[in-house]
């Protein structure tokens, strides 16, 4: 007779062979498993090494071209822009890149007649009335704002208005009306520029937050009427600047602004910065262009002198 001690032992017996075949299997299964994951990880460490060396290479040419442009910038640029007057308006910018463009346009025999400084507030959409309203109170006798309603123009044809030559105010209008700016805190205090022929905005890259694409937005915009509002107008600004949260961006998305404003969307670069004096004289010339890195420039290459 089978007893119960023997379906117990066999009972056990299964188990245990069922439990050395899992553990046998398992094995098989660990070590094709841990061969494939070293594969893998070397494949993927040489990647790394090729990625790393790569952009090694990368790194130490753009290191060589900025150093090229930087020495033979000046000759570039050299008597291109002998005669004019050109007022920076800067919203974010780099100092180092605004430095180095203001030095290249004293060698290009520009004259920088000042700077107005743009805060944050400019492109704040909770205070857009209040900006609206202001630029309605400022405005110069004689003087007309664009039909436009947006922020960017209002703003850009008030300061156009005043900075711009061609705009016929007087320097005591342009007091009044970059005192009252400063005083709501949409510009750095300051002494005001005398009037010029040319505009270069300077800018910084990509916004960032919530409401970056409207920020984004009115830089452009006010560098449009900037543009209509006197000799001519370059917006730059550092890489990704030409993105849909970048000002440059937003202008090279409307042909009706490229087709008379020009651009450049690597000012932190030596090529950049020569190529936003070049536009200027490209301005004076009465022609545009798209320049820098970006999938969406014209020519990776400076303006023609």
């Amino acid at each position: 007779m089978i007893s119960l001690r023997y379906h117990a032992v066999s009972i056990a017996a299964v188990f245990l062979a069922l439990a050395i075949g899992v553990v046998l299997g398992a094995s098989g299964v660990s070590d094709r498993l841990l061969g494939a994951v070293t594969t893998k990880a070397d494949d993927l460490g040489g990647k790394v090494q090729q990625l790393t060396a790569e952009r090694d290479a990368l790194a130490a040419s753009q290191r060589a071209s900025d150093e090229f442009a930087q020495r033979v910038g000046p000759a570039a640029v050299r008597g291109t822009l002998t005669g004019q007057t050109v007022v920076l308006i800067t919203s974010g910018a780099d100092p180092a890149d605004r430095n180095a463009v203001v030095a290249l346009l004293g060698q290009s025999g520009a004259k920088v007649t000042g700077e107005v400084a743009l805060t944050d507030a400019v492109g704040d959409p909770a205070r857009a009335d209040q900006l609206r309203q202001l630029t309605a109170q400022l405005l110069p006798t004689g003087a007309q704002l664009p039909a436009a309603s947006d922020t960017g123009s209002l703003a850009g044809g008030l300061l156009g208005g005043v900075l711009l030559a061609k705009a016929g105010t007087t320097p005591d209008q342009e007091r009044a009306v970059l005192s009252g700016l400063a005083g709501a805190g949409f510009v750095a205090p300051g002494d005001p520029p005398a009037q010029a022929d040319l505009a270069l905005v300077l800018t910084g890259g990509a916004l960032t937050g919530v409401d970056a694409s409207d920020a984004a937005a009115v830089t452009a915009r006010l560098a449009a009427q900037l543009d209509r509002a006197g000799g001519g107008a370059v917006l730059a600004g550092r890489a990704g600047s030409s993105d849909a949260t970048g000002a440059v961006g937003v202008a090279r998305a409307d042909p009706t602004v490229t087709g008379a404003m020009s651009t450049v969307d690597d000012l932190q670069t030596g090529a950049g910065q020569v190529s936003a004096v070049l536009a200027l004289r490209e301005q004076v010339d009465g022609r545009a262009g798209q320049y820098g890195t970006a999938v969406t420039a014209s020519s990776g290459s400076a303006p023609k002198a």
